[in-house]
C-alpha cells in the first residue's frame, strides 16, 4: 500500500458537484501541487475553498477540500477529498491531473480494502459496505447497519473466545494430565460445545429464512381469468404495465415488477389466469402460475364478487388450503361495484378484503386499495420483525457451515478421549468463525491457556 490512489466517489453526469477521494502517502503532496498551497496550510478535518490548477497553471476549478490526516481517515492513510463542480469534464480533468502527479486510479473496492488492512473495519463490515450499495429496501438496510455498527464482530469475538477457552482446556488436559485439573472437564466441554452448536444452527436457520429480504420478497398474484389480477398490478404500480382485456387468457406468462411499500421491496408477479385450457401456450402459462405461487413468499388470490364460485375458483381455493401453513396468504374479492353472486363462506378462513378497482380512480387513505396496501404493509412489518443478528453474504453462510461441521466432527474424538484430534477440529472451527471478521492467532489460545490455570510452570 505504498502507492497513492484516487477515484471518484460520485457518478459523473449532470449534478451540482462531484467528489473525488485521494488516499496514500503522496495525497497531501499532490493536493499541495494542485492548489499551489504549502503542505503546512492543510488543517486536518477542516473544509476550505481553494482554486485547483492544471499543470500549465491555468485554472481548473474552485473546490472545497478536506484533509484527513493518517490514521484518522477511512483508509487509515492520508486522505484528501475534493468537492468540485458537477459534470464530467471537471472531475475527469482533476482525476487526470492527480494521476499525472503520481497517483493511480483505484481498483474497485480498494478504499475499503485499505480500511480493512489498516484495521478500521473488519471483514463483516467490509461486506456490509459492499451490500449497502445494492440494497433497495428498509429491512435490508437495517440488517446491514447492524453489521456496520459491529454487532457481527461482537458476536464472532464472543464465539471465538468460547472456542479458544474450550481449546485451551483441551490442550491443558493433554499436556498437564498429572496436574490438579478441574473435575468433570469432559462433560463441561461437551455442554459448551452443544450450546455453541445450538447458537450457530439457530443463526443459520433464521438467516436462511431472512436472506431473501436483501433482494425483496416475492408476492404472487393468482386467480382465474378476468378477476382483475392485471388491473391490481397496474393500480399498485400506478401505470399500465399489464394489458387489460375482457378476453380470457390475455395474460399468458408471468409479469414481474418491483414495488416499494413502506420501505419494503416486493417483487410483484402477475400470473396467467388459472383455468382449464387446451391452448398449449396458455397451459404452460398456467403451469408457471402454480409454480410461482408455490415459490412465492406471499400469495395474493383474487376472486370476482359478481361471479358464482366455479370449478376453477375451487381449484385455486384448494391451492390456498395446501399452502396456508407455508406462507402468508391474502384474499381479495374484486368488482364490488357489481351485483354480488359469490358465496364467501369458503373464503372466510382467509379474512378476505373487498374492493372495486374500477372505483379506485382517485386513491385516498380511506379507499379500499389504500386499506389493502396498509394491511399488506402490516403483514410485511410482522413478517420482518426480528431482533436476531443475521448473516448477509454467502461467504458468511459458508464460514458458519464450516464451523458447524468442524464442531460436529469434534464430538466423537471428545467422547473417545482423543483430545489431539478434538483440538484439531476446534482449531478448524475457530479459523472458520474468525474468517468472518479477522484471522485467528494461535497466541490468543496460549493467553487463555496460561491465564486460566495456575500450573506453576
Amino acid at each position: 500500500m505504498n502507492d497513492t490512489i484516487i477515484a471518484p466517489t460520485t457518478t459523473y453526469g449532470k449534478s451540482s458537484l462531484n467528489v473525488l477521494r485521494l488516499s496514500g502517502k503522496k495525497a497531501l503532496e499532490i493536493a499541495s501541487k494542485l492548489t499551489h498551497k504549502d503542505i503546512e496550510s492543510f488543517t486536518p478535518r477542516y473544509a476550505f475553498l481553494s482554486n485547483v490548477y492544471f499543470s500549465d497553471h491555468s485554472l481548473l476549478d474552485t473546490c472545497i477540500i478536506i484533509y484527513f490526516k493518517a490514521p484518522h481517515s477511512y483508509t487509515t492513510e492520508d486522505v484528501v477529498e475534493f468537492q468540485c463542480h458537477g459534470g464530467t469534464f471537471i472531475a475527469q480533468s482533476l482525476l487526470n491531473e492527480c494521476i499525472s502527479l503520481g497517483a493511480r486510479l483505484a481498483n474497485p473496492g480498494e478504499f475499503t480494502k485499505r480500511a480493512f488492512l489498516g484495521g478500521r473495519i473488519d471483514l463483516s463490515q467490509a461486506q456490509a459496505i459492499a451490500k449497502l450499495i445494492e440494497i433497495q429496501n428498509a429491512t435490508a438496510h437495517k440488517m446491514l447497519m447492524r453489521h456496520l455498527k459491529g454487532e457481527m464482530h461482537d458476536f464472532c469475538e464472543s464465539l471465538r473466545t468460547q472456542l479458544i477457552t474450550i481449546l485451551a482446556h483441551s490442550e491443558v488436559f493433554i499436556d498437564y494430565a498429572d496436574e490438579d485439573l478441574p473435575k468433570n472437564l469432559m462433560d463441561d466441554l461437551t455442554q459448551k460445545l452443544n450450546a455453541i452448536l445450538r447458537t450457530l444452527s439457530n443463526l443459520l436457520e433464521q438467516s436462511h429464512q431472512k436472506y431473501i429480504l436483501l433482494s425483496g420478497l416475492k408476492l404472487c398474484i393468482i386467480g382465474k381469468p378476468n378477476v382483475g389480477k392485471s388491473s391490481l398490478l397496474n393500480a399498485l404500480l400506478r401505470k399500465n404495465r399489464a394489458i387489460i382485456s375482457d378476453i380470457a387468457g390475455t395474460t399468458r406468462d408471468s409479469i414481474e415488477e418491483n414495488f416499494l411499500l413502506g420501505g419494503h421491496l416486493l417483487k410483484l408477479i402477475d400470473t396467467a389466469g388459472i383455468r382449464e385450457s387446451e391452448d398449449i401456450i396458455e397451459k404452460e402459462g398456467i403451469k408457471r402460475s402454480i409454480q410461482n405461487a408455490k415459490e412465492s413468499d406471499l400469495l395474493l388470490a383474487v376472486f370476482d364478487y359478481s361471479k358464482v364460485l366455479d370449478n376453477e375458483d375451487m381449484q385455486i381455493i384448494s391451492l390456498l388450503q395446501e399452502l396456508k401453513n407455508e406462507k402468508k396468504i391474502l384474499v381479495l374479492i374484486n368488482k364490488t361495484d357489481l351485483d354480488k353472486k359469490i358465496d364467501t363462506t369458503k373464503l372466510e378462513i382467509f379474512n378476505p378484503l373487498f374492493l372495486s378497482l374500477k372505483e379506485e380512480n382517485k386513491e385516498d387513505e380511506n379507499s379500499s386499495l389504500s386499506l389493502f396496501k396498509q394491511k399488506l404493509e402490516d403483514i410485511l412489518n410482522t413478517k420482518e420483525e426480528n431482533d436476531t443478528l443475521l448473516l448477509t453474504s454467502q461467504y458468511q453462510f459458508q464460514a458458519i457451515n464450516s464451523c458447524i461441521e468442524a464442531l460436529k466432527d469434534s464430538k466423537t474424538p471428545l467422547q473417545n478421549g482423543e483430545l489431539e484430534i478434538f483440538s484439531f477440529h476446534i482449531n478448524e472451527a475457530i479459523k472458520a468463525i474468525a474468517s468472518i471478521t479477522k484471522p485467528y492467532e494461535y497466541s490468543q489460545m496460549l493467553d487463555v491457556m496460561f491465564g486460566d490455570f495456575c500450573l506453576g510452570k
